[in-house]
């Protein structure tokens, strides 16, 4: 048998055989793709937790109802909004808009040109426990101890249809809170019902109840007093009736 001996030129030019699973262990382990990593992970974990995505830029068009945006540095929520498109003039946002801070509604209107940053702002809940003059005690849901104060003006109407153990939205900006949401309808008592004179309930009127919560809304005649009643939180009028006393 005839061995072939190979030349100097292709003992040279020999390359050593090395295991795909080992050539991968030792660049994974290696300094240069280490440091790599750790760098991706940094702007992972940066893109994550930093302010400035939460602050993101919107447009004139992202300015929508429920929309929470900056405007000379306090948040504003969008109440309404309506694109208006005329012949030979720029578009235009005609919205209503609500300082969440004051309180203050106003209209406005938003051009193409303008920009604004989202507001950063967190919600938790809450179960309302009582009042104290102009004072609404809360507490958190999973420890009644904790418990913490809210002034009436940032409660707005809302306090109105208030009664204890009922589970609210606490909305905060900068770690102050700035508005408190109700469930849109919820079911409270009759406390007080002028009576109802026979044949005036087939005329479809209305009257004035005062609810368990001291709130006066207008209710249909045939409501009596100790009726459970569910009530929309955002318009304050009456919805149905859910039991008769």
């Amino acid at each position: 048998m005839i061995h072939k001996v190979p030349t100097k030129t292709q003992a040279a030019h020999k390359i050593p055989k090395v295991k795909p699973s080992a050539f991968l262990s030792n660049f994974i382990n290696s300094t240069p793709f280490q440091s790599v990593a750790k760098i991706s992970l940094l702007c992972l974990l940066y893109y994550y937790y930093s302010p400035v995505k939460a602050n993101s830029m919107l447009t004139y068009t992202d300015l929508k109802p429920g929309v929470i945006f900056l405007l000379d540095g306090q948040p504003w929520q969008v109440l309404e909004s309506n694109f208006l498109r005329m012949q030979q003039r720029k578009p235009v946002n005609q919205t209503k808009i609500k300082n969440l801070i004051s309180g203050k509604t106003v209209p406005h209107n938003f051009q193409p040109s303008d920009n604004f940053a989202a507001a950063e702002t967190k919600t938790s809940k809450a179960i309302f426990l009582f009042s104290h003059r102009d004072k609404y005690v809360f507490c958190h849901p999973e420890d009644k101890s904790q418990r913490f104060e809210i002034a009436s003006e940032t409660l707005g109407d809302g306090k109105n249809f208030l009664k204890p153990n009922a589970e609210v939205e606490i909305l905060k900006f900068n770690d102050r809170i700035i508005s408190v949401k109700l469930p849109v309808k919820i079911d409270l008592l009759v406390a007080e019902a002028p009576p109802s004179i026979k044949g005036n309930t087939a005329q479809g009127g209305t009257k004035t109840v005062i609810l368990e919560t001291g709130a006066q809304i207008n209710a249909p005649l045939f409501i009596n007093a100790g009726d459970l009643i569910r009530v929309n939180t955002q318009t304050g009028q009456y919805t149905e009736r859910i039991t008769k006393a």
